[in-house]
């Protein structure tokens, strides 16, 4: 017997625990798209480099299948959803959240298998950025005698492939500044204690966003001031009840002066880390790898310390499309004085904390003029308890530059 949407299970392939869901009623193209959308989330942070995308196979007004994207080698949203709605695929509509792909990688063309299943409709959010598709998808359809829809949810569809989206055209990944500071702008009082700017309620928040990245990164100073873990820690399993996701921890130590004892290296904490550096001692390099730690090399910037675009180049290599910065103000400064920076989130605390030598978030160079800063863009400002949050994308000044 079919469950209603806001009574499924998530199983371990993307779909509701039953064969089918609810009736969508009125609206249904938008609340299956709305749904496709809810089940994308879910792939966040656990499926790159791939997109997370999620998908709705609706018969008759009634969702016969759903999924979202699996890791790496697994099936896309879309197979997922098809498997689960079997035959009543044929004749039926795909709700997708990025048009489909027609090429062969790790999986074949979700092209071939919608054709293949009897999909007579196709509406998909946004366009696939990825070269090899980018319409030729939506093609593939219509050369098989789908017909095939775009444009309904658009914005939210690409809001969560931003990340895709700026690593298959550069190669490097999103790049995501966050920070917490007073009213006044302060992260830290003159002395340096910074625990807490920040309410809970924002704090698992940042948690959270941990959950859906990549990698998370900050500099030595971070960690010799702070000695975090830089793990995941989340108030219960997440509501699909999947467990918390610990992104890959980056620090920046062009020259190793962060403690071997440091938290961020127990290898009893899930996850890996990795030591981004320019030189450092090889007894030092041996130490961290045989804590678990990867050290890699790399180019220096003009200042000597760690180049930050060969530093995107890396680990935009190793798969990492999503990247939250979570660094001091040389770090952010460093990332905003390079435009390297693509979006920021600004937890912003009702505390007045004064002082000409207590830090602000983002230190750098900066810009000369008022009329030079970066402006941002696509703003949203959120309530969490007594802070507010700012998110925002960044547009890109011209330059180069290093950190750490």
């Amino acid at each position: 017997m079919s469950q209603p949407l806001s009574n499924e299970r998530v199983g371990d392939t993307g779909g509701p625990a039953g064969a089918a869901g609810g009736m969508l009623g009125v609206g249904g193209a938008e609340a299956a798209m709305a749904r496709a959308i809810a089940l994308a989330r879910r792939a966040v942070g656990r499926v790159s480099p791939n997109p997370p995308v999620g998908a709705v196979v609706v018969r008759d007004g009634a969702v016969v299948g759903e999924g979202f994207t699996q890791p790496p080698g697994g099936p896309h949203a879309e197979v997922v959803a098809l498997r689960q709605a079997g035959d009543a695929a044929r004749g039926a509509t795909l709700h997708v959240t990025l048009e489909p792909c027609c090429h062969h990688g790790r999986t074949p063309p979700c092209t071939d298998a919608i054709a293949a299943a009897g999909i007579a409709r196709v509406c998909f959010a946004v366009p696939d950025p990825n070269p090899r598709v980018d319409g030729a998808g939506a093609a593939a359809l219509r050369a098989a005698g789908i017909e095939v829809h775009d444009g309904t949810g658009a914005a939210e569809a690409r809001e969560l492939i931003a990340p895709f989206a700026r690593w298959i055209a550069s190669g490097r990944p999103l790049v995501t500044l966050k920070y917490a500071m007073t009213l006044d702008g302060r992260i830290a009082a003159h002395t340096g204690d910074s625990r807490w700017v920040s309410g809970p309620a924002s704090r698992r928040r940042v948690h959270a966003m941990r959950d859906g990245a990549d990698a998370i990164l900050v500099g030595a100073g971070t960690v010799v001031a702070d000695d975090p873990r830089l793990t995941t820690r989340l108030d219960g399993p997440r509501p699909d009840g999947g467990d918390a996701h610990h992104p890959l921890r980056v620090i920046l130590d062009s020259r190793g002066r962060v403690p071997l004892a440091a938290r961020v290296f127990d290898p009893e904490l899930p996850g890996r880390t990795l030591v981004a550096c320019v030189e450092v001692p090889p007894a030092y390099a041996d130490a961290l790898a045989a804590r678990g730690a990867d050290v890699v090399r790399l180019p220096a910037g003009p200042d000597g310390r760690v180049s930050l675009p060969a530093l995107l180049d890396c680990l935009g290599r190793r798969g990492i499309t999503d990247l939250l910065v979570e660094g001091g103000a040389a770090v952010h400064g460093a990332f905003l004085d390079a435009g390297l920076a693509g979006r920021v989130r600004a937890f912003i605390a009702p505390k007045l904390v004064g002082g000409a030598a207590a830090p602000g978030p983002v230190g750098g160079v900066g810009a000369a003029a008022m009329a030079l800063a970066t402006r941002l863009e696509d703003v949203v400002v959120e309530r969490i308890d007594d802070d507010v949050l700012v998110a925002a994308t960044l547009g890109a000044p011209a330059a180069t530059g290093s950190a750490a």
